[in-house]
């Protein structure tokens, strides 16, 4: 898309802001409707009709449509104050505009209705989705033809669905390690047992031979828990205080609810650090492992993130899965690397590809190496513009995407099912956001060429944002990296307090709410996470770190129309003339 040809063609992809292609737009819809209707009228027909001419036309039905119609011009009137996050004006969350794929997929998956759940409901809709799986697993660079995943409502669920399987492989590990404890008196070495990796695990099975409810009464998911933790530190000769998870302090809040979810503990919500960049600090992965080691507490996973929720930091996750290759060959840990891709999973179609140097060299290898994670979470109706509710779990492999089977004997390990609620969290799940994922893939594409044009275009609108926009501000300093489509920045002149600057940024936020014009929004980094980051800010303008926290002005660019030349010699005056002129109410 990097000729005219090809921006004019993915402007056949949107809605438009104006509804410029509302004519094929209704076209289309009409044409989902015409096919559904007639999809139900020349099925059996010559079963009887349910609803008569009669009934039609009687006082009793035309009152109750009355009825509908009212309330539903009630609810599009409701709904017409609702917020357009379409408009190029608006830079505030991570929502944006729809593509018109995911509109079309959406809207004739939701006539149908499949529930994912099982195949016997949902014939074409488990077809569907297990392809659109197999397009966001290539497009992160998993082996489509062995990955394995699932849609899910959204990032949290999909999040909890890599503690699931993460937890289940460690619990089937330490079970093992502890009947054979019991049953030899052999000394237990439990953070060794718990990382022992599944090849270790058969030959001990192979050796030992132990009673499947037996090793499941050693378990601390299908067995009683607090008896199976006083078994552990008996068999270790101290106090067993359960399995920590690693992430970094820039995570979603997600993760603390998993470590409530799954009944490990708050407790054992073990943070990363960060470091002066705002991402994941690898030095300080060494000390917390190092820290979990010697208090015997088996890492459940460690989680990196490619796309902070706040200011978009992408992880070094090449050097991170590097970190655990190494303690997986030197000192046989297995550790389980899950990646929350919920928000940058998508930029995954830029390395490798024409537009590839919008992108830093480190947030290239970085992405690259999200297919060397275990499992990964990525949000469609994110940067994949489609509607909610719309998350997805992927997994490396069948091996990586097991989970328990309640009713099987606890030494099966079922790879996959004909029906898909055994292994998702969720039961019924709609076939929509799949569907719209799939037709999305099919006309669009996620190849660098297509989707990663697309992406790139919305990070070059970050940067003519802070080129042309901010650039020309005095005392306006944007927060750094800016590692793909997120804008912050703040306020601070030479010397200036921190509290002060602080003071003037939020009093610059709310004269930009209070004007109206565009749409941002504020978030706060703290130094209990953020310390380095933000002493590496305020050092531009030689700022007095009086408090604990830095208050940032935050821009969200992925609306597509920001690509358009008319729409962006529109809006960048214009939001240059806004800025200033909130700036100087603050005089």
């Amino acid at each position: 898309m990097t000729s005219r040809d090809d921006a004019v063609g993915a402007k056949a992809y949107f809605p438009g802001p104006k509804s410029e292609n509302e004519a094929w737009v209704r076209a289309e819809f009409q044409a989902i409707l015409d096919d559904w209707f007639d999809w139900r009228k020349s099925d059996r027909t010559g079963d009887p009709v349910a609803i008569s001419r009669d009934d039609r036309l009687s006082a009793g039905f035309l009152a109750e449509r009355e009825r509908m119609s009212q309330e539903l011009d009630t609810l599009k009137t409701l709904m017409r104050r609702e917020t357009p996050t379409y408009s190029p004006r608006y830079a505030g969350h991570m929502v944006s505009e729809l593509t018109l794929p995911a509109l079309f997929g959406q809207l004739t998956a939701l006539l149908h209705n499949p529930n994912n759940t099982s195949k016997e409901v949902s014939r074409v809709g488990t077809v569907i989705e297990a392809e659109a799986i197999g397009m966001l697993a290539e497009m992160i660079g998993y082996d489509p033809a062995t990955a394995r995943g699932h849609f899910t409502s959204g990032g949290t669920v999909a999040n909890f669905e890599g503690v699931w399987r993460a937890r289940y492989r460690l619990d089937h590990w330490l079970s093992l390690a502890l009947w054979i404890a019991e049953n030899t008196g052999e000394p237990l070495n439990v953070f060794e047992a718990a990382h022992m990796g599944w090849t270790r695990y058969a030959a001990l099975v192979k050796q030992h031979a132990p009673d499947p409810d037996a090793l499941r009464n050693c378990s601390a998911v299908a067995g009683n828990p607090a008896d199976v933790f006083r078994r552990l530190s008996r068999a270790a000769g101290h106090h067993y205080l359960g399995p920590v998870v690693l992430v970094p302090a820039s995570k979603h809040f997600s993760w603390r609810k998993a470590a409530n979810v799954f009944g490990l503990g708050e407790e054992a919500f073990w943070e990363i650090g960060l470091d002066a960049e705002g991402r994941f600090d690898l030095a300080d992965l060494e000390r917390r492992v190092t820290e979990a080691e010697a208090a015997a507490r088996p890492v459940l996973a460690v989680v990196s993130v490619a796309g902070t929720t706040e200011t978009g930091e992408i992880d070094p996750i090449d050097r991170i899965a590097d970190r655990l290759d190494q303690w997986r060959t030197e000192r046989g840990w297995r550790i389980w690397h899950h990646v929350d891709a919920a928000y940058g999973g998508f930029l995954c179609t830029i390395p490798g590809g024409p537009h590839e140097t919008v992108l830093q060299p480190a947030t290239i290898a970085a992405l690259k190496a999200v297919s060397r994670a275990h499992s990964v979470t990525i949000d469609p109706h994110k940067l994949g513009f489609v509607p909610y509710a719309c998350g997805a779990f992927l997994a490396r492999d069948a091996d990586h995407y097991t989970v328990s089977v309640f009713d099987a004997p606890y030494l099966e390990r079922p790879q996959i099912s004909d029906d898909p609620w055994i292994s998702t969290l969720e039961g019924s799940r709609s076939a929509a956001g799949a569907t719209a994922v799939w037709l999305t893939g099919r006309t669009i594409g996620f190849a660098p060429d297509r989707f990663g044009a697309l992406l790139a275009g919305m990070i070059r609108s970050g940067d003519v944002f802070r080129n042309e926009v901010l650039g020309d501000l005095d005392g306006v300093h944007v927060l750094e990296p800016v590692d793909a489509n997120i804008v912050c920045f703040s306020l601070g002149t030479p010397g200036e307090a921190l509290s002060a600057a602080n003071r003037r940024t939020r009093a610059l936020y709310d004269a930009l709410c209070a004007a109206g014009d565009f749409v941002v929004t504020t978030t706060t980094l703290g130094s209990v996470n953020h310390r380095g980051q933000i002493g590496r800010h305020i050092a531009r303008f030689d700022g007095k770190a009086d408090e604990a926290r830095l208050v940032l002005i935050r821009c969200v660019f992925m609306n597509p129309y920001w690509a358009s030349e008319a729409i962006r010699d529109a809006m960048v005056p214009q939001f240059a003339a806004t800025i200033r002129q909130a700036l100087a109410t603050l005089d």
